[in-house]
């Protein structure tokens, strides 16, 4: 247990002990707990709840982009794997192998899946035979299992739920179109759903997806300065399709190689959501994804309370009309103890109605991240119920916007330059580094033995820039910065 001392809550606070604050506050955020299975997770229902939301909205951008959602087995022939070299060395260490079934042992051992590359190759080398056939564009929302050494709660799991996209098309240029559509999805949906401002960028040779050409990747800074890879796009080139033998009889009728991409958004995003806003005082849910974005508590006991409460579900039926979640706490506990509750989960709004608010016509509402008075006390905002219920949507996108901007300022606070190796270092310690590199492994491996920093990207948004590596003082490699951090 850490030394930190424990909040009111019983959480460790973020500021003393980021990573003892994150394990207590899944808990008692009723967000998730520990399976029976060593590294497996429960997620639960306040945090099933994100991940619909999450689910929802994501899929709907898939849809817009042109895409149909299939299903695919969970279990997969060893053989498969082992056609693509470079993909079955990537994840060997990893996988978990069913060898017997039924009570016998299988003439075949079975992959559970931990990437669906193979499989799908598989079935796209029976689906596809024309350049008619061509695009194919399909997602999968499944569960995937990859065997965890240091398992942490939806940041790394032995299994986890997420969505593969994996699509086909005729050529390079436009299997890199459609690879980095993808990659603008998901720092879209990071940025306007989750408020989460992302560094978008390329990953460096030896960080890319096992059997990818190309991987481009979303990394989003937490509260305590390490990075959170929180979606992955990968143009494959025909490395899938001559494994699998993927072909296609073009308009000359000449036979071709399709050119694949696959691309990934998984149950980390919540992990993301949780480190990306988080305080001393637990979850910071942006509304998008907040189960509750409205929490309602009616105050007075007994007879006092009854007509606060009836207005409450009064008020609350007018709100959820208008599509807002929205929540009346009415159970027999303090108010104290209600607020601290719903500031724990994270709730945007906090709306208080009591006796005297009912008979003035009005409610009090507190932001869960706003205005703070001379006391350290959230400014509430006094306000009549016509002008409540109307003015929510809006404050609600008011108060995405707000978390959008301090995670901004969080990001520019702590990524800097480094042009020499101790400036390089203080920067890796709480936050991103932006450093010329030589782009040789052995280099990589250095920086990471000496600091626990990785390169997370190369940038989409560098400045062009040549000078000499920050570690070995080689040329550098990539023509601009690469970001180095620590990471999860």
């Amino acid at each position: 247990m850490s030394a930190a001392k424990k909040s009111e809550l019983g959480v460790t606070p973020l500021s003393e002990d980021v990573s003892a604050w994150y394990n207590e506050l899944v808990f008692k955020a009723e967000l998730a707990d520990r399976g029976p299975a060593k590294g497996t997770m429960v997620i639960r229902p306040y945090g099933y709840r994100i991940w619909e939301l999450l689910q929802e909205q994501l899929d709907q951008r898939f849809k817009d982009t042109g895409h149909v959602n299939a299903y695919f087995p969970l279990f997969i022939p060893q053989s498969y794997l082992q056609r693509e070299a470079e993909h079955v060395e990537g994840f060997a260490p990893e996988l978990a192998v069913v060898t017997h079934g039924g009570g016998k042992e299988l003439e075949e051992p079975l992959v559970v899946r931990p990437t669906s590359e193979t499989v799908i190759g598989e079935m796209y080398s029976r689906w596809i035979t024309s350049y008619r056939d061509l695009p194919v564009l399909i997602n999968a929302w499944n569960n995937v299992v990859r065997w965890e050494l240091r398992p942490r709660i939806f940041l790394r799991t032995t299994e986890f739920l997420w969505q593969e996209g994996h699509t086909a098309h005729a050529d390079q240029a436009e299997a890199m179109e459609e690879t980095l559509r993808m990659f603008d999805v998901y720092a879209e949906f990071a940025l306007n759903v989750a408020a989460i401002p992302m560094v978008k960028g390329e990953k460096t040779p030896t960080e890319r997806f096992a059997g990818a050409v190309r991987t481009f990747t979303i990394e989003g800074m937490m509260r305590d300065g390490k990075a959170l890879q929180s979606g992955t796009s990968h143009y494959l080139g025909t490395n899938f399709a001559r494994a699998f033998d993927i072909t296609y009889q073009d308009a000359d009728n000449e036979l071709q190689h399709v050119h694949t991409t696959s691309w990934g958004m998984s149950t980390r995003m919540i992990g993301a959501v949780i480190l990306a806003h988080g305080d001393d005082q637990g979850l910071v849910l942006p509304p998008r994804l907040a189960p509750i974005q409205v929490v309602i508590v009616p105050i007075g006991r007994g007879e006092q309370g009854d007509a606060p409460r009836a207005k409450a579900h009064e008020l609350a039926a007018e709100l959820a009309a208008a599509g807002v979640r929205v929540h009346v706490d009415d159970r027999d506990a303090s108010p104290g103890f209600k607020f601290n509750d719903w500031e724990l989960k994270g709730v945007p709004l906090r709306v208080e109605l009591g006796p005297r608010d009912l008979d003035a016509g009005q409610v009090l509402v507190a932001q869960r991240v706003g205005p703070i008075d001379d006391r350290g006390r959230p400014v509430k905002d006094t306000l009549s119920f016509e002008r409540f219920v109307a003015g929510v949507p809006q404050r609600l996108d008011d108060y995405h916007d707000r978390l959008v901007v301090r995670a901004q300022a969080y990001l520019d606070e702590h990524r800097g330059r480094a042009d020499d190796w101790d400036t390089f270092e203080r920067l890796v310690r709480t936050g991103f580094a932006d450093a010329l590199h030589c782009g040789e492994e052995a280099c990589e491996d250095d920086i990471k033995t000496a600091t626990t920093a990785s390169p997370r990207c190369i940038p989409t948004d560098g400045e062009p820039e040549e000078g000499a590596c920050i570690r070995c003082g080689a040329p550098s490699a990539y023509g601009t910065r690469i970001v180095f951090a620590r990471a999860y």
